[in-house]
């Protein structure tokens, strides 16, 4: 992934905000000697720190990728948008002549994973309902001679432990502080939350850089 300086993250909490705020990815794990890599779309939980959580069926063929070996990426990708050719030109450039671009915030977490059997899965689910389903409305997640427990030997879990975080922010970084409020204003009048969520990258990002400058 190309990250140009005006697209890298501000600092390390806003990769931290994003993976605590977006929770479904795409876990790479290469292996050795593969002509491509296991690919696994999952949701996860992530412990706000350095620490990537989920669980995958046994039959999965990721695991012997990660026997060959341990480090994998978890990538995430969200508030992606295309903006046209006459947009992200802007005013002073015909609109023929315009070059289009995509905004998206990507982040790619890699690290070595510790892979979780048994009894030690509990904390892992129990994370995972708390997160996606804090509502409650399921027994309790717990080893010993339970309907949950029986189906240990189905799933194992993983955790990422993070080393090195790759993340891109584009939206607009490189254009000028009128330019991004025309595509700003473009932008509310499109439909969707990925706009949405586009826009309002865009807008926490330039007052960020409004404030480095003041």
């Amino acid at each position: 992934m190309l990250i140009r300086k005006w697209d890298a993250a501000l600092d390390d909490q806003e990769w931290r905000d994003f993976l605590d705020s977006h929770d479904f990815g795409q876990f790479v794990a290469s292996g050795s000697g593969r002509d491509v890599p296991v690919i696994v779309p999952t949701h996860f939980v992530y412990d706000g720190v350095a620490t990537i959580l989920f669980h995958l069926a046994r039959a999965n063929p990721v695991w012997a990728a990660l026997d060959e070996n341990p480090k994998a990426v978890m990538s995430v990708a969200s508030a992606y948008t295309y903006i046209p050719t006459a947009v992200n030109g802007g005013r002073d450039e015909p609109a023929q002549y315009g070059v289009p671009t995509s905004y998206y915030a990507a982040v790619q977490a890699s690290g070595n994973c510790r892979l979780v059997d048994g009894a030690e899965l509990v904390p892992i689910l129990q994370a995972q309902l708390r997160h996606f389903q804090p509502e409650g409305g399921h027994a309790p997640v717990e080893s010993g001679d339970n309907p949950y427990s029986r189906q240990f030997n189905a799933i194992r879990g993983i955790r990422l432990e993070i080393e090195e975080v790759r993340a891109k922010f584009k939206f607009g970084g490189n254009k000028t502080n009128d330019h991004r409020v025309q595509i700003s204003d473009w932008l509310s009048l499109q439909p969707g939350e990925l706009a949405a969520e586009a826009r309002a990258n865009l807008l926490r990002r330039s007052k960020a850089a409004e404030s480095r400058n003041t």
